[in-house]
């Protein structure tokens, strides 16, 4: 492969944006040919520890300043003179130079370390035996800018968010029976598996769940204190039913099933709704599994507003998330006599066990499930 092309459909995180100066190693070409990376995630100490609890009031002042700063300088320029002779604004742009000396940047170079082959198994030498000592490193495999139905592949804000809330929910959680919806590269998963029992990771697609085994493996050394166990299932929200064909990969056995109907005591998801429909496959498949328990349900998810200018309003709008508060509110009015909902949003300022930047369009919400005959 001599050269990553990128076309108008490509998708690239944040979490990965952020990073410029990281060292990204390409480990090998999955199945589909799509280079993929590993990437480490510290669990901060307390001291570590990021305190959102409270706003930095100098911070602000501080900004607001800036901001006063920039005003007037931009006040002082002569308006005219950033015109061109058809009256439009006149932008000059700096010189493009493929130097980096002085940039402060590293001119990011994929090395591919290992072609994948189907004998590659979850088992295989990645794993890195010095970072088993550490027990508060993740290390996950990922993929960077893909297309939009693999963003599942890419790791996301709103998985860091819902990880963190975990980790400070750490009681709530102890010894719970866990299902995760749209799992994607497991990280949150994982997470989880640090303190309940069981948890199982799900999505759709032999690749990413794949993918998402491998991270289970890679970091199974976090579970085995606890005894935990992460089972890593497909689930597949635009069908109406589990998967328990034997000779398909990430199958479900009838135990398994029974298990998720009898214990399931939380439901996690986390960035899964930006595509309208699989946000109506999502809060149905929601309600199908609630309204089968028997008991009292919590779901936990996390979402990033993410606004974009579209040709239809003209203007800046957020469709994905006007659409999944319309399913919420249609969960939450529900009346069929099988099973109620109530929604609440929880405030983001509880502490910051991961790094990455907690912006003020990540969101969490709480759901709790409960048979109408409970």
């Amino acid at each position: 492969m001599d050269q990553i092309t990128f076309h108008h459909d490509t998708v690239l995180s944040d979490v990965h944006m952020l990073l410029p100066n990281a060292c990204h190693l390409m480990t090998y070409l999955n199945r589909v040919g799509q280079p993929v990376f590993i990437s480490k995630f510290k669990i901060l100490s307390g001291a570590e520890r990021l305190d959102n609890s409270e706003p930095n009031e100098d911070r602000g002042q501080d900004t607001n300043a800036t901001q006063g700063e920039v005003k007037k300088e931009v006040g002082a320029v002569n308006v005219d003179t950033l015109l061109d002779e058809d009256g439009d604004l006149d932008v000059t742009h700096r010189p493009r130079t493929m130097s980096t000396e002085g940039s402060g940047r590293a001119l990011v170079c994929p090395i591919i370390l290992q072609q994948s082959s189907p004998e590659l198994e979850e088992e295989d030498n990645t794993d890195d035996e010095a970072d088993k000592c550490f027990k508060d490193i993740i290390k996950i495999e990922h993929t960077m800018a893909t297309p939009l139905e693999d963003v599942g592949k890419q790791v996301w804000r709103g998985a860091l968010l819902l990880a963190d809330f975990i980790l400070s929910e750490q009681l709530m959680f102890r010894g719970a029976t866990v299902l995760e919806l749209g799992a994607g590269t497991g990280l949150t998963s994982i997470i989880m598996a640090t303190i309940a029992k069981m948890v199982y990771c799900t999505d759709v697609g032999e690749d990413l769940l794949s993918m998402c085994r491998r991270n289970v493996a890679l970091n199974r050394h976090m579970m085995e204190p606890g005894g935990s166990e992460v089972r890593v299932k497909q689930l597949d929200w635009l069908r109406h039913d589990f998967c328990t064909d034997a000779d398909m990969e990430f199958s479900w056995k009838e135990e398994e099933i029974a298990d998720i109907y009898d214990n399931t005591s939380f439901i996690i998801a986390a960035d899964v709704c930006y595509d309208d429909d699989l946000t109506d496959g999502f809060f149905r498949t929601l309600y199908q599994l609630c309204s089968n328990f028997t008991h009292t349900c919590t779901i936990f998810i996390s979402i990033e507003k993410r606004m974009n200018f579209t040709l239809r309003h003209m203007d800046v709008s957020c469709d994905a998330y006007d659409h999944f508060c319309h399913c919420l509110s249609q969960l939450q009015e529900l009346v069929d006599g099988r099973c109620s909902f109530q929604v609440e949003q929880l405030p983001s300022n509880f502490e910051q066990f991961l790094l990455y930047e907690r912006i003020e369009q990540l969101e969490l919400w709480k759901l709790t499930a409960t048979p109408t005959s409970f």
